[in-house]
């Protein structure tokens, strides 16, 4: 095996672009229970960022138009494909979404699918900005 320069152990957080952060926070605590977070760069003090906490991982938000420096190459709301996973069994997460009127991808129903960890079973809907959240 060739020798790596760092070998990576998990993802610290990752960056979504998105239109509205507020309708996102709302969203994303609303219906997947993340935390909204807000807080200051140590380089810009006087600029306020926001994050969704979930687990020991953390998302990002920039709002589209102005990203925070430096950025991905090509950034855009609706660009993204996340699956997360969750202590709630995948039958009731599904029925909790439908309650609240979400629309479910793929048939309305929890589908079979392979994940990093093997096979899971999940549900597909969409963020406010289109993205694709599994």
């Amino acid at each position: 095996m060739a020798s790596c320069t760092a070998r990576v152990k998990s993802l610290d957080h990752l960056v979504l672009t998105v239109s509205d952060i507020e309708a996102t926070v709302r969203w994303y605590q609303t219906h997947l229970g993340m935390q909204h977070e807000s807080f200051t760069s140590p380089t810009d003090p006087l600029v306020e960022r926001h994050a969704l906490k979930f687990g020991e991982q953390k998302i990002n938000l920039h709002k589209s138009g102005a990203e925070f420096e430096p950025k991905a190459g090509n950034v855009r709301p609706g660009s993204a494909d996340l699956c997360f996973l969750s202590d709630t069994h995948v039958d009731d997460v599904l029925s909790s979404l439908q309650q609240q009127g979400v629309k479910i991808l793929e048939g309305g129903k929890v589908v079979d699918r392979t994940g990093a960890r093997g096979r899971l079973r999940s549900v597909y809907i969409r963020d406010p900005d289109d993205n694709l959240i599994e």
